[in-house]
């Protein structure tokens, strides 16, 4: 009889108008992330499901897209208005550009689509900087208004803050998607999808919709019209993704960054200069851990549900030059730029008109920073230097016309991540370092040598030239990188060094295995993954579960973001 009533006390409990309103009512404090039980709640739904209708290419497609649009909004709530937007106003956009007879038209709408696009992204991601850049240069004292709140608001009886505006999760990489899907319908890539709701699941298909991959339109669309198959192998692998994506997440990469990363870029001046040196490797570590691990997640579930997302990562640490770094690094993102951005804008044959649009378009945005017209002139000056060198010597012309778009295309990247003087320099110093391994190479004596201890010496100045580029990445201001690199530079009492390894010795432990696992070699990895999938399946279910133990007695009492959220 105890027993009964428990039950019903359950059933009473978990069928609460509370409760029922809190699974589908967004949560500004809980958004739904990868390492939440309730997303797994959710997922398994989705997949009970799934199973029943996979079969039915239509209806799979639609309910796909539903339950994409349900997870974006318990993850940012009412924004889901700016990606139906980007769904609805791209879709009729691809149908334009493919029914035009002529080129003109073509290119028009499919300027049309990138513009609609950048503004939204630009609203949304760049309102605080233009407003203060303004302010600044013209002694103004103007105000973000959030226009989507205000209209929020008067529609649907919302309490939205107007003089404040959030980012949406996800904005730059559905915006790129749907970027992609107009560029490549111009370019003959791939024909408009004929359902609003086939295209509505390829811009928010929920694993990889608020992190990435990026995904292309010819590269995705033809599978959302092949039949639903899951082979044992693909079941094993996707498995085999998902749990190593919330080991590097939750045992690797937040657990080193709440008990030793953040503390020290919190205030950098309270540490000595190891602290913050190893601060620095660790937060490389962090960033890739939780990034990479992100994109795992996302592949293993998309693969149990029949799809396949491009690799993101390869070992980028094992990187023997900063270009080979930056085809292993979220390689989505760095194949999109070159792709869409680099070699429209005449990639290493020289520039173009939008090469100098987009050079005008960064000059502009630094200018806007400095907040100084000194600035501008500056530029101008520079500028005039680079037109009379490039005239007159022709070594440094072939210079120029070889890396203009290479810096550029870098240089965006970084305003990619955000409006600041630290992702310019972020940037900028990967575009140069990429500027100076084209140089390096042609008369470097050791280029040639491919041994081991040849292969040590780039792979540890890669890792260090890009390690040191972070602490413009991740610093909290221009104030805080300067702290630590005067802490790094004047602070770095070698005495304390034994007790600091002591007083940190598990995040240090920590850090060295998660090293070591990267730099494993490539047929290290694929044994234990091939072993993996090969075990049988109430083995697995049995790896599984350890490791899901294991992963959330790690966890931290508050869930950590992932960092890529916030771009």
């Amino acid at each position: 009889m105890n027993e009964v009533t428990n039950i019903s006390e359950w059933f009473s409990w978990f069928f609460s108008f509370e409760n029922i309103k809190h699974i589908f009512t967004y949560n500004e404090g809980e958004p739904m992330i990868f390492t939440q039980f309730f997303f797994w709640g959710f997922f398994a739904v989705v997949l009970l499901i799934y199973s029943i209708i996979h079969k039915k290419r239509g209806l799979r497609n639609a309910y796909l897209f539903l339950v994409s649009l349900f997870f974006y909004y318990k993850t940012s709530g009412l924004f889901i208005s700016i990606l139906l937007f980007s769904t609805f106003s791209d879709y009729i956009i691809g149908w334009l550009i493919y029914s035009s007879k002529k080129k003109l038209y073509k290119r028009i709408f499919v300027a049309t689509s990138v513009f609609i696009n950048l503004f939204v992204l630009c609203y949304f991601k760049y309102a605080y900087f233009f407003t203060d850049s303004f302010n600044e240069f013209f002694h103004t004292n103007y105000e973000v208004f959030n226009h989507f709140a205000h209209f929020t608001n008067e529609y649907a009886d919302t309490h939205f803050t107007v003089n404040k505006i959030l980012l949406p999760v996800g904005i730059s990489f559905y915006t790129f998607q749907t970027i992609s899907y107009a560029v490549d319908i111009y370019r003959e890539e791939v024909k408009p999808v004929k359902s609003i709701l086939d295209f509505g699941f390829y811009v928010s298909f929920f694993p990889q919709l608020v992190a990435g991959p990026i995904v292309r339109a010819a590269d995705f669309i033809p599978q959302l019209y092949k039949p639903y198959n899951l082979s044992k192998y693909n079941f094993g692998l996707a498995l085999f993704w998902i749990l190593k994506g919330l080991i590097k997440k939750v045992i690797i990469g937040d657990y080193i960054a709440v008990n030793f990363i953040d503390r020290i870029f919190d205030n950098p001046m309270m540490f000595t200069g190891f602290e913050n040196l190893m601060a620095l490797y660790g937060y490389s570590l962090q960033v890739y851990a939780d990034f990479s691990g992100y994109t795992d997640m996302a592949i293993g579930i998309a693969l149990l549900m029949g799809f396949t997302l491009p690799k993101n990562f390869n070992s980028p640490y094992k990187a023997k030059n900063v270009g080979e770094f930056w085809k292993r690094w979220h390689i989505s993102l760095s194949t999109w730029l070159k792709d869409y951005l680099y070699i429209p804008l005449g990639g290493n044959r020289g520039g173009s008109i939008g090469t100098w649009i987009a050079l005008v378009f960064i000059i502009a945005f630094i200018v806007m920073l400095s907040g100084k017209m000194i600035v501008l002139y500056s530029f101008i000056w520079v500028g005039l230097l680079f037109t009379f060198l490039a005239i007159w010597v022709k070594s440094f012309r072939a210079w120029l016309t070889t890396n203009i778009n290479l810096l550029i295309t870098m240089l965006l990247g970084g305003l990619w991540h955000g409006a600041s003087w630290q992702f310019v320099i972020w940037g900028g110093l990967n575009g140069l370092g990429l500027v100076v391994y084209k140089l390096w190479r042609k008369i470097s004596p050791y280029e040639k040598y491919d041994n081991f201890l040849a292969i040590v010496v780039k792979v540890f100045v890669t890792f260090n030239f890009i390690t040191f580029t972070r602490i413009w990445f991740r610093g909290e201001s221009m104030e805080s990188t300067g702290q630590i690199l005067t802490q790094i530079g004047s602070n770095f009492n070698l005495s304390l060094i034994p007790e600091i390894l002591s007083s940190y010795s598990n995040v240090f432990i920590m850090m060295l295995i998660g090293y070591i696992i990267h730099w494993l070699p490539s047929n290290v990895k694929d044994w234990y993954r091939e072993t993996f999938i090969k075990l049988p399946l109430i083995v697995k279910i049995l790896v599984a579960t350890i490791t899901v133990f294991a992963v959330y007695q790690a966890m931290s009492s508050e869930l950590q973001a992932f960092i890529y959220f916030q771009f």
